[in-house]
Protein backbone atom coordinates (compact mmCIF):
# COMPACT_ATOMS: atom_id res chain seq x y z
CA UNK A 1 0.00 0.00 0.00
CA UNK A 2 1.53 3.36 -0.93
CA UNK A 3 2.35 5.95 1.72
CA UNK A 4 -0.68 8.19 1.13
CA UNK A 5 0.27 10.59 3.92
CA UNK A 6 3.39 11.54 1.98
CA UNK A 7 1.88 11.08 -1.48
CA UNK A 8 -1.01 13.50 -1.08
CA UNK A 9 1.41 16.26 -0.15
CA UNK A 10 2.98 16.11 -3.59
CA UNK A 11 0.26 14.92 -5.95
CA UNK A 12 -2.94 16.75 -6.84
CA UNK A 13 -6.14 14.72 -6.36
CA UNK A 14 -6.58 14.46 -10.14
CA UNK A 15 -3.07 13.13 -10.67
CA UNK A 16 -3.46 10.65 -7.84
CA UNK A 17 -6.70 9.48 -9.46
CA UNK A 18 -4.75 9.02 -12.69
CA UNK A 19 -2.20 6.85 -10.91
CA UNK A 20 -5.01 4.91 -9.20
CA UNK A 21 -6.75 4.25 -12.54
CA UNK A 22 -3.57 2.89 -14.07
CA UNK A 23 -2.88 0.79 -11.00
CA UNK A 24 -6.40 -0.64 -10.86
CA UNK A 25 -7.02 -0.74 -14.62
CA UNK A 26 -7.60 -4.49 -14.81
CA UNK A 27 -9.93 -4.68 -11.79
CA UNK A 28 -12.03 -1.76 -13.03
CA UNK A 29 -12.30 -3.21 -16.53
CA UNK A 30 -13.32 -6.59 -15.11
CA UNK A 31 -16.07 -5.02 -12.99
CA UNK A 32 -17.28 -2.82 -15.83
CA UNK A 33 -17.65 -5.92 -18.00
CA UNK A 34 -20.47 -6.97 -15.67
CA UNK A 35 -22.25 -3.61 -15.82
CA UNK A 36 -25.32 -3.31 -18.07
CA UNK A 37 -23.73 -0.91 -20.54
CA UNK A 38 -20.82 -3.22 -21.36
CA UNK A 39 -22.54 -6.55 -20.76
CA UNK A 40 -25.45 -5.83 -23.11
CA UNK A 41 -23.34 -4.32 -25.91
CA UNK A 42 -20.46 -6.79 -26.03
CA UNK A 43 -22.40 -10.02 -26.25
CA UNK A 44 -19.89 -12.08 -28.24
CA UNK A 45 -17.52 -12.61 -25.33
CA UNK A 46 -16.78 -11.16 -21.93
CA UNK A 47 -13.15 -10.64 -22.96
CA UNK A 48 -14.36 -8.17 -25.59
CA UNK A 49 -16.16 -6.17 -22.90
CA UNK A 50 -13.09 -6.23 -20.65
CA UNK A 51 -10.82 -4.98 -23.43
CA UNK A 52 -13.26 -2.13 -24.18
CA UNK A 53 -13.21 -1.29 -20.48
CA UNK A 54 -9.42 -1.13 -20.45
CA UNK A 55 -9.44 1.37 -23.30
CA UNK A 56 -11.90 3.63 -21.49
CA UNK A 57 -9.93 3.42 -18.22
CA UNK A 58 -6.76 4.39 -20.08
CA UNK A 59 -8.53 7.41 -21.55
CA UNK A 60 -9.80 8.49 -18.14
CA UNK A 61 -6.30 8.13 -16.68
CA UNK A 62 -4.88 10.38 -19.42
CA UNK A 63 -7.55 13.01 -18.78
CA UNK A 64 -6.89 12.92 -15.03
CA UNK A 65 -3.16 13.19 -15.64
CA UNK A 66 -3.71 16.50 -17.41
CA UNK A 67 -6.04 17.61 -14.57
CA UNK A 68 -8.83 18.39 -17.06
CA UNK A 69 -11.39 16.24 -15.29
CA UNK A 70 -14.18 18.76 -16.01
CA UNK A 71 -13.37 19.19 -19.70
CA UNK A 72 -15.37 17.00 -22.13
CA UNK A 73 -13.12 18.29 -24.92
CA UNK A 74 -9.98 16.85 -23.33
CA UNK A 75 -7.87 15.22 -26.01
CA UNK A 76 -7.87 11.78 -24.42
CA UNK A 77 -11.65 11.52 -24.81
CA UNK A 78 -11.28 11.58 -28.60
CA UNK A 79 -9.77 8.09 -28.35
CA UNK A 80 -12.97 6.62 -26.97
CA UNK A 81 -15.65 8.92 -28.39
CA UNK A 82 -16.50 6.65 -31.32
CA UNK A 83 -16.56 3.56 -29.13
CA UNK A 84 -18.73 5.22 -26.48
CA UNK A 85 -21.09 6.59 -29.11
CA UNK A 86 -21.43 3.12 -30.60
CA UNK A 87 -22.24 1.66 -27.20
CA UNK A 88 -24.84 4.34 -26.47
CA UNK A 89 -26.35 3.92 -29.94
CA UNK A 90 -26.60 0.17 -29.43
CA UNK A 91 -28.52 0.69 -26.19
CA UNK A 92 -30.76 3.26 -27.88
CA UNK A 93 -31.55 0.76 -30.66
CA UNK A 94 -32.48 -1.70 -27.93
CA UNK A 95 -35.15 0.78 -26.84
CA UNK A 96 -33.48 2.67 -24.01
CA UNK A 97 -34.11 6.37 -23.63
CA UNK A 98 -31.33 8.93 -23.28
CA UNK A 99 -32.06 9.11 -19.53
CA UNK A 100 -31.70 5.33 -19.18
CA UNK A 101 -28.43 5.32 -21.13
CA UNK A 102 -27.24 8.15 -18.88
CA UNK A 103 -28.00 6.06 -15.80
CA UNK A 104 -26.09 3.11 -17.22
CA UNK A 105 -23.05 5.31 -17.84
CA UNK A 106 -23.37 6.77 -14.35
CA UNK A 107 -23.34 3.23 -12.93
CA UNK A 108 -19.75 2.91 -14.17
CA UNK A 109 -18.74 5.35 -11.43
CA UNK A 110 -19.42 2.87 -8.61
CA UNK A 111 -16.69 0.20 -9.19
CA UNK A 112 -13.73 2.64 -9.37
CA UNK A 113 -15.12 4.68 -6.46
CA UNK A 114 -15.28 1.55 -4.28
CA UNK A 115 -11.77 0.54 -5.26
CA UNK A 116 -10.48 4.06 -4.60
CA UNK A 117 -11.98 3.99 -1.10
CA UNK A 118 -10.15 0.72 -0.47
CA UNK A 119 -6.84 2.05 -1.78
CA UNK A 120 -7.07 5.24 0.29
CA UNK A 121 -8.46 3.63 3.42
CA UNK A 122 -5.44 4.85 5.43
CA UNK A 123 -5.30 8.31 3.85
CA UNK A 124 -6.57 11.44 5.67
CA UNK A 125 -10.33 11.86 5.29
CA UNK A 126 -9.92 15.22 3.58
CA UNK A 127 -7.59 13.74 0.98
CA UNK A 128 -9.95 10.81 0.38
CA UNK A 129 -12.80 13.27 -0.19
CA UNK A 130 -10.72 15.33 -2.62
CA UNK A 131 -9.72 12.29 -4.67
CA UNK A 132 -13.26 10.88 -4.62
CA UNK A 133 -14.58 14.24 -5.81
CA UNK A 134 -12.04 14.31 -8.64
CA UNK A 135 -13.02 10.79 -9.69
CA UNK A 136 -16.73 11.65 -9.49
CA UNK A 137 -16.25 14.74 -11.64
CA UNK A 138 -14.20 12.71 -14.12
CA UNK A 139 -16.85 10.02 -14.50
CA UNK A 140 -19.50 12.72 -14.73
CA UNK A 141 -17.58 14.27 -17.61
CA UNK A 142 -17.40 10.83 -19.19
CA UNK A 143 -21.20 10.69 -19.06
CA UNK A 144 -21.41 14.09 -20.78
CA UNK A 145 -19.04 12.87 -23.49
CA UNK A 146 -21.14 9.76 -24.09
CA UNK A 147 -24.43 11.66 -24.30
CA UNK A 148 -23.01 14.50 -26.40
CA UNK A 149 -21.39 12.08 -28.84
CA UNK A 150 -24.51 9.90 -29.00
CA UNK A 151 -26.71 12.93 -29.67
CA UNK A 152 -24.35 14.18 -32.36
CA UNK A 153 -24.30 10.77 -33.99
CA UNK A 154 -28.09 10.63 -33.75
CA UNK A 155 -28.46 14.02 -35.42
CA UNK A 156 -26.02 13.02 -38.15
CA UNK A 157 -28.07 9.87 -38.76
CA UNK A 158 -31.27 11.92 -38.92
CA UNK A 159 -29.65 14.29 -41.42
CA UNK A 160 -28.48 11.38 -43.59
CA UNK A 161 -31.90 9.76 -43.49
CA UNK A 162 -33.54 13.06 -44.35
CA UNK A 163 -31.31 13.46 -47.40
CA UNK A 164 -32.06 9.89 -48.43
CA UNK A 165 -35.78 10.55 -48.12
CA UNK A 166 -35.42 13.71 -50.18
CA UNK A 167 -33.63 11.75 -52.88
CA UNK A 168 -36.27 9.01 -52.84
CA UNK A 169 -38.99 11.66 -52.98
CA UNK A 170 -37.34 13.25 -56.02
CA UNK A 171 -37.45 10.57 -58.72
CA UNK A 172 -36.23 11.25 -62.25
CA UNK A 173 -38.34 9.62 -64.96
CA UNK A 174 -37.13 8.94 -68.48
CA UNK A 175 -40.22 9.79 -70.54
CA UNK A 176 -38.67 9.40 -73.98
CA UNK A 177 -35.30 9.25 -75.66
CA UNK A 178 -33.77 12.60 -74.81
CA UNK A 179 -36.56 13.61 -72.38
CA UNK A 180 -36.42 13.31 -68.57
CA UNK A 181 -38.85 14.63 -65.98
CA UNK A 182 -38.98 15.23 -62.25
CA UNK A 183 -42.55 15.21 -60.90
CA UNK A 184 -42.58 16.95 -57.53
CA UNK A 185 -45.22 16.32 -54.87
CA UNK A 186 -45.47 17.93 -51.46
CA UNK A 187 -43.62 20.71 -49.71
CA UNK A 188 -40.69 22.16 -51.60
CA UNK A 189 -38.13 23.83 -49.35
CA UNK A 190 -34.61 25.06 -50.01
CA UNK A 191 -32.97 21.74 -49.08
CA UNK A 192 -35.22 19.72 -51.36
CA UNK A 193 -34.86 22.30 -54.14
CA UNK A 194 -31.09 21.76 -54.01
CA UNK A 195 -31.59 17.99 -54.26
CA UNK A 196 -33.93 18.54 -57.23
CA UNK A 197 -31.28 20.57 -59.04
CA UNK A 198 -28.51 18.03 -58.42
CA UNK A 199 -30.72 15.06 -59.33
CA UNK A 200 -32.01 16.65 -62.50
CA UNK A 201 -28.56 17.70 -63.70
CA UNK A 202 -27.20 14.19 -63.09
CA UNK A 203 -30.10 12.74 -65.08
CA UNK A 204 -29.52 15.15 -67.98
CA UNK A 205 -25.91 13.97 -68.19
CA UNK A 206 -26.70 10.27 -67.70
CA UNK A 207 -29.52 10.22 -70.27
CA UNK A 208 -27.93 12.77 -72.61
CA UNK A 209 -31.29 14.51 -72.45
CA UNK A 210 -32.19 17.46 -74.63
CA UNK A 211 -35.27 18.31 -72.59
CA UNK A 212 -35.79 18.26 -68.81
CA UNK A 213 -39.31 18.72 -67.47
CA UNK A 214 -39.78 20.05 -63.96
CA UNK A 215 -43.39 19.34 -63.03
CA UNK A 216 -44.61 21.10 -59.87
CA UNK A 217 -48.30 20.24 -60.16
CA UNK A 218 -48.21 18.57 -56.74
CA UNK A 219 -46.44 21.47 -54.98
CA UNK A 220 -48.97 23.60 -53.08
CA UNK A 221 -46.83 26.71 -52.68
CA UNK A 222 -43.27 28.01 -52.73
CA UNK A 223 -41.42 30.78 -50.94
CA UNK A 224 -39.00 33.29 -52.39
CA UNK A 225 -35.91 31.11 -51.89
CA UNK A 226 -37.53 28.10 -53.53
CA UNK A 227 -38.72 30.22 -56.47
CA UNK A 228 -35.17 31.45 -56.95
CA UNK A 229 -33.94 27.84 -56.79
CA UNK A 230 -36.31 26.93 -59.60
CA UNK A 231 -34.96 29.75 -61.75
CA UNK A 232 -31.39 28.65 -61.00
CA UNK A 233 -32.28 25.05 -61.86
CA UNK A 234 -33.57 26.14 -65.26
CA UNK A 235 -30.37 28.10 -65.87
CA UNK A 236 -28.18 25.17 -64.75
CA UNK A 237 -29.99 22.77 -67.10
CA UNK A 238 -29.35 25.18 -69.98
CA UNK A 239 -25.65 25.21 -69.12
CA UNK A 240 -25.72 21.42 -69.49
CA UNK A 241 -26.96 21.83 -73.05
CA UNK A 242 -30.60 20.94 -72.42
CA UNK A 243 -33.83 22.92 -72.25
CA UNK A 244 -35.82 22.95 -69.03
CA UNK A 245 -39.61 23.13 -69.16
CA UNK A 246 -41.55 23.97 -65.98
CA UNK A 247 -45.07 22.58 -65.91
CA UNK A 248 -48.00 22.64 -63.52
CA UNK A 249 -47.54 26.09 -62.01
CA UNK A 250 -50.54 26.54 -59.71
CA UNK A 251 -52.32 29.91 -59.38
CA UNK A 252 -50.94 30.47 -55.87
CA UNK A 253 -47.40 29.84 -57.05
CA UNK A 254 -47.90 32.11 -60.07
CA UNK A 255 -49.05 34.90 -57.77
CA UNK A 256 -46.03 34.38 -55.53
CA UNK A 257 -43.66 34.59 -58.48
CA UNK A 258 -45.33 37.79 -59.71
CA UNK A 259 -45.31 39.37 -56.24
CA UNK A 260 -41.62 38.55 -55.86
CA UNK A 261 -40.90 40.21 -59.15
CA UNK A 262 -39.04 37.19 -60.52
CA UNK A 263 -38.52 37.28 -64.26
CA UNK A 264 -39.61 34.01 -65.86
CA UNK A 265 -39.78 35.50 -69.32
CA UNK A 266 -37.04 33.22 -70.59
CA UNK A 267 -38.42 30.11 -68.86
CA UNK A 268 -40.60 27.78 -70.93
CA UNK A 269 -43.75 26.94 -68.97
CA UNK A 270 -46.66 24.66 -69.75
CA UNK A 271 -49.97 24.06 -68.01
CA UNK A 272 -49.36 20.39 -67.26
CA UNK A 273 -46.99 17.48 -67.69
CA UNK A 274 -48.74 16.27 -70.86
CA UNK A 275 -48.38 19.70 -72.48
CA UNK A 276 -44.71 19.83 -71.48
CA UNK A 277 -44.10 16.36 -72.93
CA UNK A 278 -45.82 17.40 -76.15
CA UNK A 279 -43.62 20.48 -76.37
CA UNK A 280 -40.49 18.39 -75.87
CA UNK A 281 -41.55 15.76 -78.41
CA UNK A 282 -42.23 18.40 -81.03
CA UNK A 283 -38.82 19.85 -80.25
CA UNK A 284 -37.33 16.44 -81.05
CA UNK A 285 -39.20 16.37 -84.35
CA UNK A 286 -41.80 13.79 -83.36
CA UNK A 287 -45.31 13.82 -84.83
CA UNK A 288 -48.06 13.93 -82.22
CA UNK A 289 -51.33 12.26 -83.14
CA UNK A 290 -54.40 13.10 -81.05
CA UNK A 291 -57.26 10.64 -80.76
CA UNK A 292 -60.85 11.93 -80.90
CA UNK A 293 -63.95 9.77 -80.76
CA UNK A 294 -61.99 6.66 -81.61
CA UNK A 295 -60.56 8.21 -84.78
CA UNK A 296 -57.15 9.66 -85.14
CA UNK A 297 -56.15 12.83 -86.84
CA UNK A 298 -53.02 14.88 -87.20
Amino acid sequence: MPDHEALHQHESPAREVAAFLRRRREQIAQRWADEALFRSVFTVSRDEAVEAGRVVVDALAQVAETERVEDPDAEAFTVVREQLAGMAAARARYGLSAAQVSREVDALRVPPTDLLATDLADAPAEHLRACTTALTVLTGTLRLVVLDTALSEGQALIDRQRMQLLEVATPVIRLWDGIVAVPLIGTLDSARSQVVMETLLEAVVAEQARYAILDITGVPTVDSLVAQHLVKTVAAVRLMGAECVVSGIRPAIAQTIVQLGLDLGTVVTRAGLADALGYALRGLGADIVQASGGASKR
